[in-house]
């Protein structure tokens, strides 16, 4: 098998399945430190070119106690070397790392992982790899000879709890320098294969790292098929695909490997399969044109219903088009309030008004899944545009038995977007939509946030609601420094009491306490002319720092909005 490195199988649900599930794995290398060295003996025993330590979780999701972490890893390297007689075939393996403090983590794994002598880094079942690049470098400088091995962690879909696309992510992590990427967990073999198939693998240092099978729960323990010689197939069939590095991953045993290395042995040296043909891949289309040359958009938000009723949305969305907004955004439960669904409500404003639509999409409530599968829905439903948001949290006293999802935050999602628009919406993408909070304590940084989010793929940003003189200035600030087209948030106040339920409720907005007094005591006829007046003059001070409006709607006061959007088509004229 000399163009074959197969590594090992699992270590964690073998180790398991031999002793027992009270204690994590990584544990054992400082209590059971015989079970470690007899468990990489007999994956080398069955065939086994390369093994890893038994390092997957060290990291704080497993302690926070450093000290304890670095025996940990000191432990599992020098028994893993041990059992391998020498270092060359023995890789750090280190598992994925969940926390604002990643990159950090991870050089710190890596470092110690150095100090020991290793030249060999497996970082495995990763979902991202931004947080490993410095890693990588640092390896790279400090082992001229390291052999460095990136693999994600995908679905079946190709794309990883992250967002990540499994192509762009291989593509990435060979160009900082990995030897070979590829894919491990998660997948069975027969799925693993047919994402193999879909690249270029004969093209690519692939490494290909399948379960055994999809799991199960048996007595209340997760359990996966028994099947090396099911499973020693799928290896040969991806080694005839081009993948070069080979092995197990959870559920997999050493008479998995044993089954995977006789049968890579009679295979080695014959001619590859040649890969699946497949169709030219699309070009991405361009979403259509947001601006209208010589006038400001209007983008009108009206708010989804609280039950089945959609009578005065879709009349209101009629009205608003008839007085020249261009489109409706529709909030995603803002305030954590359960509404109904934003991308349903916007495709039905689009499908029966005839204007186009932007529903918000926050990350509150939805995973992965139910974010990808919200998004087939809108795009099948002729939706093409999205606001990207973190989403309102849940009121603590509401998280029993309700608790916030967050799998995703803005930043992650518009990533995840641009990946599915390069993907299954090639040919009718999204357009990205992000927000700008004007009202940020230090605009510096809030800007370098904007700037991110434009790297994610955000052409459009909407801001929170202009209402001071700072929030204008920051809106200036914005305009010279940002390369996107900037919606200013432009909201009346309904009445007294709405002003101050906005000042001392709801994050991000500030009414000017001139404002409250001008409104205290005012009938609505009154209220309407002060709350519509002061907008005015809030568009007048924004009108050149602004790509257009994103006129908020309070409280079903729909003759607020359509005295705006007069106001701002009269100005064009």
């Amino acid at each position: 098998m000399s163009d074959v490195l197969l590594f090992d199988g699992a270590f964690g649900t073998y180790y398991h399945a031999l002793h027992g599930s009270a204690m994590a794995p990584e544990l054992a290398n400082l209590h059971r430190k015989n079970a470690v060295y007899e468990i990489h003996r007999e994956y080398l025993a069955a065939g086994a070119q390369a093994i890893k330590t038994n390092t997957f979780a060290a990291n704080s999701a497993l302690s926070t106690d450093s000290s304890l972490l670095g025996e940990i890893i000191k432990n599992g390297y020098e028994t893993a070397v041990l059992a391998a007689g020498g270092s060359e075939r023995v890789f750090a393996d280190v598992g994925p790392i969940r926390s604002e403090n990643a990159a950090y983590e991870y050089g710190r794994i890596t470092e110690q992982f150095l100090s020991l002598g290793a030249s060999n880094f497996l970082f495995e079942t990763q979902q991202e790899l931004e947080p490993l690049k410095a890693s990588i470098r640092r390896i790279q400088a400090v082992r001229r000879n390291a052999r460095i091995f990136v693999s994600f962690a995908v679905s079946l879909d190709g794309y990883t709890k992250a967002g990540g696309f499994y192509k762009t992510l291989i593509a990435e992590a060979l160009a900082a320098g990995a030897d070979y990427a590829g894919m491990n967990c998660i997948c069975g073999p027969a799925h693993m294969l047919e994402l193999i198939q879909d690249l270029d693998a004969e093209d690519q240092p692939l490494l290909a790292m399948p379960n055994s099978s999809y799991p199960s729960m048996v007595n209340g323990r997760t359990a996966y098929i028994d099947n090396p010689d099911y499973f020693s197939d799928y290896l040969v069939r991806l080694y005839q695909c081009g993948v070069n590095v080979l092995g197990g991953c959870c559920g997999t045993t050493p008479n998995h490997i044993r089954a995977a290395a006789e049968k890579l042995r009679a295979a080695s040296g014959i001619k590859r399969l040649p890969v699946r043909k497949k169709a030219e891949p699309l070009k991405t289309a361009e979403p259509k044109g947001f601006l209208i040359e010589d006038r400001k958009m209007i983008a009108a938000e009206l708010s989804p219903p609280i039950d089945t009723d959609m009578t005065y949305l879709l009349g209101a969305a009629e009205r608003l088009k008839a007085c020249g907004a261009d489109y409706i955004t529709v909030p995603d439960s803002p305030l954590a309030k359960p509404r109904a669904s934003s991308v349903m409500t916007a495709a039905r404003i689009q499908r029966e008004i005839g204007i186009e639509t932007i529903p918000h999409v926050a990350c509150r409530d939805r995973n992965r899944i139910a974010l990808q599968g919200e998004l087939l829905s809108g795009n099948m439903e002729g939706l093409r545009n999205i606001l990207a948001l973190t989403g309102d949290p849940i009121p603590d006293t509401a998280r029993d038995g309700n608790p916030s999802v967050f799998g995703f935050n803005s930043f992650r999602l518009m990533e995840f977007v641009r990946a599915l628009n390069s993907d299954l919406f090639a040919d009718s993408p999204y357009r990205i939509c992000g927000v700008l909070n004007l009202n940020a304590r230090n605009f510096d940084v809030e800007l370098r946030r904007a700037e991110e989010k434009i790297r994610n793929g955000a052409t459009v940003l909407f801001t929170q609601p202009v209402f001071t003189r700072q929030n204008a200035e920051n809106l200036t600030a914005a305009r010279q420094s940002l390369s996107c087209m900037l919606m200013a948030g432009i909201m009346p106040v309904a009445s007294y009491r709405n002003a101050l339920f906005l000042n001392n409720e709801v994050a991000g907005i500030e009414v000017p306490a001139r404002i409250l007094t001008l409104l205290k005591d005012k009938n609505a006829e009154e209220t309407k002319e002060i709350s519509v007046g002061f907008c005015r003059q809030l568009i007048d001070r924004v009108y050149d720092s602004c790509d257009g409006f994103y006129l908020i709607t309070p409280l079903k006061k729909l003759e607020f909005t359509e005295m705006l959007i007069e106001y701002i088509r009269g100005k064009e004229q």
